[in-house]
């Protein structure tokens, strides 16, 4: 909306002003009446609508119309009723009046102009005109919400670009403007109007470091050769900072796929971590692209930490906790909980990032007793057909020692973990149930994934029913400082790749007995219930070796919600 400066009418000559359709003009009557005049009356033809705000009236003139006090606390507003066909056709004529001097008349001239500036503020794809009478210069969410939406425009449609388009300050083609929200200007005035004035767009300082407008012409573009030789990932096979087999590389870590939405567009979004691990502006230089946007959120201050990679950033599915609907699930993030000198945080610029999309809420949860320090170490979920739609895989020290002491009642303490996997010591199952130091270990790690148990029950919703235990054990192993984290003592079944139905999980190398791991058909029986195919995947050298799994060397660009995000009331 427009905003209005007050008009300021005298006697001496007349006045000219431009109304625009739909704002309220205010008119200063008091500043330049004459001397001694004590009242005033104002005379406006059908086009125009007066309004004063007031105490009654002091008396009627001869012609019948109301007389005002020339008081300073007084509000005279004009409103244009439609837009001028010609300039100055619209005639206000104010009269003052005094006890004791002649009435004298001032003119005021008015044009009324309609200006519009039309989005998709119905968020219904398409920028269209709408009859609704509601104030729509508030931006509202919900299923009923109004407010333009606009994309970030980080993708690289220019092959040649060395950033995102969001940087540069040219449109590069159609496709790169289709990534923009429209907004159209139009306008109805008198044929000369523009002769005399012009229009200005503004965006506020505080917003311009945020929006940048480009105006569509019809003038030729005449851009010179682009020089597009080839694919511009081609050079990278022989990069010798990305080989074709890195190995142990972590791209879960060092990025995550999302997606940015408007009514009129979805578009995927890879989310750069600042915590780099050999993958250092791989996204940018292999992810980013036409229709594929960047974004990242560095650290200003402070030191990156371990905590500051994507392992530790998961999203929970589709929950309703108590009354309040997360139809976009919730941002699960791992911290110390109980900040110290030694303890590591996820870096406060990016915790603020990921809290202000505001659909997401972050759950706070405890991973710092981890050796990484990620979420993904203890927690995991896989779709389900009933209850929630959904189970929560949980890390469990506790269900392994009971698979294992299963297996030494029925005779078999006497079979090797790890058979099979070179140059690393095999223990029999009896070996490990009788050591008093690794289970008081695993119940520490327990007693920390049970704290996380009972945060996601809350905050998720869940019950015991929501919540399936994976047999794990940790062993505790000094960090750089010296101090004592836990780390999976074995392949970390929860560290898996899930892909609809069918998930890859790290091959645990657990006891054979009857030919088969009984760990992993302890997994089996938990997920193939569910309609889940399971596979075992051998990371141990390339990923468990280095403290990590099959889901810190995977990635996946799953398919957006169906759920529009502005429908959501925070």
């Amino acid at each position: 909306m427009a905003h209005a400066t007050a008009i300021r009418v005298a006697p001496e000559q007349p006045t000219q002003a431009v109304c625009v359709l739909g704002t309220a003009t205010q008119l200063d009557v008091c500043s330049s009446a004459p001397k001694d005049c004590t009242s005033f009356s104002i005379t406006a033809p059908p086009g125009v609508a007066v309004d004063i705000t007031h105490s009654s009236p002091a008396k009627k003139t001869p012609t019948g119309s109301s007389k005002w006090p020339l008081d300073p606390m007084l509000e005279v507003t004009l409103r244009m009723k439609a837009a001028s066909s010609s300039m100055d056709d619209q005639k206000v004529q104010i009269s003052y009046y005094g006890p004791k001097t002649p009435t004298v008349q001032a003119l005021l001239y008015l044009t009324g102009v309609e200006i519009s500036l039309l989005a998709d503020v119905t968020r219904s794809g398409k920028a269209k005109p709408t009859r609704s009478m509601k104030d729509q210069s508030t931006w509202t969410w919900g299923p009923s919400g109004q407010g333009a939406i606009l994309l970030v425009n980080c993708d690289r449609n220019n092959p040649q670009s060395s950033g995102t388009d969001c940087e540069d300050e040219e449109v590069f083609d159609s496709k790169d403007a289709q990534d923009m929200s429209l907004v159209t200007l139009s306008t109805k005035t008198p044929k000369d109007f523009f002769t005399r004035h012009r229009l200005l767009l503004h965006v506020a300082k505080s917003e311009m470091g945020r929006v940048r407008v480009f105006q569509a012409t019809r003038a030729p573009r005449h851009p010179g050769f682009p020089g597009h030789c080839g694919l511009p990932c081609g050079p990278l096979d022989h990069d010798p900072q990305y080989p074709a087999s890195p190995g142990g590389v972590r791209v879960q870590d060092e990025m995550e796929i999302g997606y940015i939405q408007a009514p009129h567009k979805t578009m995927p979004v890879v989310f750069d971590s600042p915590r780099d691990r050999g993958l250092k502006d791989f996204p940018i230089r292999c992810v980013l692209g036409p229709n594929f946007g960047y974004m990242t959120r560095g650290p200003l201050t402070g030191e990156v930490t371990g905590l500051d990679a994507f392992g530790n950033l998961e999203v929970s599915p589709p929950v309703t906790v108590g009354e309040k609907e997360y139809p976009l699930g919730r941002i699960l993030i791992g911290s110390s909980c109980y900040p110290s000198k030694g303890s590591r945080e996820m870096h406060r610029a990016l915790w603020d990032f990921l809290a202000a999309q505001g659909v997401q809420a972050p759950v706070q949860l405890y991973s710092d007793w981890l050796f990484v320090g990620h979420v993904d170490e203890f927690l995991s979920f896989v779709p389900a057909p009933n209850r929630k739609g959904f189970r929560l895989l949980l890390a469990s020290p506790r269900a392994c020692y009971h698979l294992l002491e299963e297996q030494q009642r029925q005779g078999h303490g006497e079979v090797l973990l790890l058979e099979g996997v070179k140059k690393q010591k095999q223990q029999r199952i009896k070996d490990i149930l009788s050591n008093k130091k690794l289970r008081e270990q695993n119940s520490y790690a327990e007693s920390c994934i049970d704290w996380n148990r009972e945060v996601l029950k809350r905050e998720l919703g869940l019950a015991e029913g929501d919540i399936i235990d994976i047999p794990q054990l940790f062993k505790l192993i000094g960090n750089s400082r010296g101090a004592l984290k836990a780390e999976a003592f074995f392949p970390n079944m929860v560290n898996m790749l899930v892909l609809g139905k069918h998930v890859g999980i790290p091959k645990p190398f657990g006891p054979i007995i009857s030919g088969r791991c009984c760990l992993e058909e302890k997994v089996r029986s938990l997920l193939q219930p569910l309609g889940l195919h399971c596979t075992f995947i051998d990371d141990y050298y390339s990923y468990h070796m280095r403290h990590g799994e099959v889901h810190c060397g995977t990635n996946v660009r799953r398919k957006p919600f169906t759920f529009k995000w502005w429908h959501m009331v925070p």
